[in-house]
């Protein structure tokens, strides 16, 4: 018999599901799905990591109608897919993401390793 396949949670960082929950329901949708897939232990087209955050951090990037949606996910910290940080990407640097939002996850990142020991 097959071992079932385990799908992990997703849980999100409060901010993290205010922010989202601003997107538009489209941009919503693509994203779920895109967690559904981490969460079955799978890595969406979407995504790509997010380098200089340490290993497990991803990114995934969301073209939509002419705007840019991100989410933020750590797979290292827990049993958990953790979505630690939604942005609307206002980078005026190109393909860049703001120092802002970068730091922002590190932040939370951090506090997410703390709570987590």
């Amino acid at each position: 018999m097959a071992d079932a396949r385990k799908t992990r949670p997703i849980s999100w960082v409060r901010p993290a599901l205010r922010d989202f929950e601003d997107f538009p329901a489209e941009a919503q949708s693509i994203v779920l799905t895109a967690l559904t897939v981490v969460a079955e232990g799978g890595t969406p087209d979407i995504a790509k990591p997010m380098h200089g955050l340490g290993s497990g951090v991803f990114e995934i990037a969301v073209p939509f109608r002419g705007d840019a949606f991100r989410v933020v996910y750590a797979l290292q910290l827990a049993d958990d897919v953790l979505v630690i940080h939604a942005f609307q990407k206002k980078s005026t640097q190109g393909i860049k993401t703001s120092k802002r939002d970068i730091d922002l996850v590190k932040e939370r990142l951090k506090r997410l390793k703390e709570d987590h020991r």
